[in-house]
């Protein structure tokens, strides 16, 4: 379970399945061609992948942040237009969800004299804060995050972090992070996941456990996560 307004980490080694995982929730692995997908998503009681469930009403209600910074090709206001303008927002109402969304990503101040400037003239860090706006926009109940500092250097992650910290009172956040300690610092939960290799040398992903993350980090239940957590294996 995901609790409602609280960040929750997944952490664990290359290959485990963590973003594979994470992409179900939204049903993102449907854009793989070769994904199948079994088992249930269920979100306010309904099972994300039956038949009658639209999956773009799905990436609405739970947005999602990538890796790496991925900006339309649009200026910095457009980019975050987009969403509001295909989800049937009124011309009138843009600029006030354009500017709303930029200060709940603590981008405003730094972009409001220049938003018809291309974005990708933005700084890494300041481009994953765009995409950040740019999924609030749309009012999702839910943001995925993806390694979303992975490709960032130590001043725009914390900056992220302090960011994180701040949208949780209005969205739940799952975050997908190779660094433990970032785990620990803004995770209210943190799930550890495992790779299994089967009899036929097939690698699988398994998820360990799932707790508050002062219990993870501090008294595992399962001497994998210990292990992992202490360095012993990952």
């Amino acid at each position: 379970d995901v609790t409602q307004s609280e960040v929750t980490a997944f952490i664990g080694p290359s290959g485990c399945g963590k973003s594979t995982f994470l992409r179900c929730f939204n049903r993102m692995n449907d854009l793989i061609e070769t994904a199948r997908v079994e088992g249930q998503v269920r979100y306010h009681g309904v099972d994300l992948y039956q038949s009658e469930v639209d999956a773009v009403e799905v990436r609405r209600r739970i947005g999602m942040v990538f890796q790496k910074p991925n900006p339309f090709p649009k200026s910095i206001y457009d980019n975050i237009a987009f969403g509001p303008r295909i989800a049937g927002a009124k011309k009138s109402e843009l600029d006030d969800i354009v500017e709303r969304s930029l200060q709940r990503a603590a981008l405003w101040d730094e972009v409001r004299d220049r938003l018809s400037d291309p974005a990708y003239g933005l700084s890494g860090g300041q481009q994953q804060r765009l995409c950040i706006a740019r999924a609030i926009a749309v009012e999702p109940d839910v943001v995925l995050m993806d390694e979303p500092c992975s490709a960032l250097d130590p001043i725009a992650t914390a900056r992220i972090e302090e960011l994180i910290a701040e949208l949780k009172t209005d969205y739940t956040i799952v975050i997908v992070t190779h660094n433990m300690q970032q785990a620990a610092r803004i995770s209210d939960r943190t799930a550890f996941f495992s790779v299994q290799v089967t009899d036929s040398g097939r690698r699988t992903g398994e998820l360990v456990e799932l707790g508050a993350t002062e219990h993870i980090f501090t008294n595992p239940d399962d001497p994998r996560t210990e292990a992992y957590i202490t360095g012993r294996v990952g």
